[in-house]
């Protein structure tokens, strides 16, 4: 088979993290704009390269503050790493779906992480687009990014959780 492209169809994705808030609840946030591309020699996507950017200046928790706090120096730093990037190392069939490992650079600092990806399978769409879906799940700790901000509870804790938890819903359109 020729290699096949796989361009995101931001209409139809979304990224999204969700970290624990004073150890009692958990706060979600998301960027708005971000790309990903897949391209492939199998046609079940085993062993498919993938690469994904986002904006850090998109990020956004529904709070203006917070995502102001984010996007500085005590977090992201937008201003130096106005991206965060993924580029696989391997994307392995695992059953019907697959397991995703590859380097994950933040503000600077490129670390190996591995992800869950769950195949939603194919279909084309009304205008003849055959499109692709994947939900993508994982964890990371936030510390091991450089995003070490945290301060300290008198109840005991920590005000911010270091687990850090990916979850996208991701469709691609495959490009002729």
């Amino acid at each position: 088979m020729a290699t096949q492209k796989w361009i995101l169809d931001p209409a139809h994705s979304e990224l999204q993290f969700k970290v624990k808030h004073l150890m009692i609840s958990t706060v979600t946030g998301s960027f708005s704009d971000f790309s990903a591309e897949i391209t492939t020699e199998d046609a079940d996507f085993n062993h498919a390269q993938v690469s994904f950017k986002a904006s850090v200046d998109t990020i956004n928790t529904g709070n203006k503050d917070r995502d102001g706090h984010l996007k500085g120096g005590d977090f992201f730093d937008a201003e130096t790493h106005p991206e965060i990037t993924f580029k696989s190392s391997s994307f392995e069939k695992d059953g019907s779906d697959y397991i995703l490992q590859g380097d994950l650079t933040i503000k600077g600092v490129t670390k190996p992480v591995k992800l869950q990806a769950e195949f939603g399978g194919t279909a084309v769409d009304p205008w003849g687009n055959t499109k692709a879906g994947f939900t993508i799940s994982g964890k990371i700790n936030r510390t091991d990014f450089g995003l070490t901000y945290n301060a300290a509870l008198e109840t005991g804790g920590v005000m911010l959780g270091e687990e850090v938890k990916i979850a996208g819903e991701l469709q691609f359109a495959q490009q002729a």
